[in-house]
């Protein structure tokens, strides 16, 4: 039998492994998760006062509260903790250190509803609230499908474009009720800017703003 030539291995090798995605210019967040890494870009234009705030939070240029100390501190909020809620197939949650979804962060953020921002795509990244108008502040969800019962409930504030493969295995893990049997955790996320930052004034996808109606899910718990 003939040997088979070592270009075309080294060839088919390279052409086997995962070929990273462009960037285009904008704002983004890396979810370094221990299932791998999740990528979203940041809707600052769109979601500005959500954008500023999960930025800080996830910098440690924010003051939070320590559920320990009862301290409101500034260090990076979402190293090493869990996603503590899933919703199967739906989307997958954390942002809460204590991995209840109960802790109060002793932050909050305005809605920022946006008409032409909705659930109509997987990956969507979003501030979870607990049913309340404005109630929002540390904890946020990944979707894993269309809902489009949760338009106009919670602010979307970024998208997925790397990784939805890691939303999928989170979202698919065994689950004793709605938290995974083996806890996955959120090692970090780093906040990254590829190009220059926008100019002018912060836009609205379709030029409208809705109102925020009594939530179906609350995503706060």
């Amino acid at each position: 039998m003939k040997s088979i030539c070592p270009l075309i291995l080294l060839a088919t090798a390279i052409l086997a492994q995962k070929v990273p995605i462009p960037l285009k210019p904008g704002l983004y967040a890396t979810f370094n998760t221990s299932k791998g890494d999740i990528i979203a870009v940041l809707y600052e234009e769109f979601t500005p006062a959500s954008v500023k705030n999960f930025v800080e939070l996830a910098q440690g240029t924010k003051a939070w509260r320590d559920p320990q100390t009862g301290a409101m501190v500034k260090r990076p909020m979402y190293n090493n903790i869990t996603f503590h809620r899933v919703l199967r197939g739906q989307m997958i949650q954390s942002g809460d250190p204590t991995g209840s979804g109960a802790h109060n962060c002793g932050v909050t953020v305005p809605d920022e509803p946006q008409v032409g921002l909705q659930f109509d795509r997987a990956g969507r990244l979003a501030v979870a609230n607990s049913g309340t108008p404005n109630s929002g502040g540390c904890q946020f969800f990944i979707t894993d499908d269309l809902v489009r019962s949760w338009n106009q409930q919670y602010t979307i504030f970024g998208q997925v474009v790397s990784g939805m493969e890691v939303v999928d295995a989170i979202s698919h893990a065994p689950l004793r009720g709605d938290k995974p049997v083996e806890p996955v955790k959120l090692i970090s996320v780093t906040i990254s800017r590829v190009g220059p930052e926008p100019t002018g004034k912060h836009k609205k996808v379709a030029g409208l703003t809705g109102p925020i109606s009594k939530q179906k899910v609350a995503l706060n718990r």
